[in-house]
């Protein structure tokens, strides 16, 4: 499931990044990548999903979020 049909409060796994070179780069960047867990804090449609890992929040952008792929955790 894309990261962008998670909704809020629930924790999710990260399984798959289906992007570029840059895209990798700057999710890594954020300490987001395959296994790494996360709560999705916000998640209102069609704006910004915010993610939120070790206790810093993100915020990745609508088409950004279709492209990683999680499993949802149970909380």
């Amino acid at each position: 499931m894309p990261l962008s049909l998670v909704r809020p409060g629930q924790n999710v796994r990260i399984k798959e990044i289906r992007g570029g070179r840059m895209l990798l780069s700057r999710l890594a960047s954020m300490g987001i990548y395959p296994g790494v867990t996360v709560k999705v804090i916000s998640n209102v449609g069609r704006g910004p999903v915010i993610i939120s890992k070790d206790g810093i929040r993100f915020g990745i952008g609508f088409g950004m979020a279709s492209k990683i792929f999680v499993d949802i955790v149970s909380n």
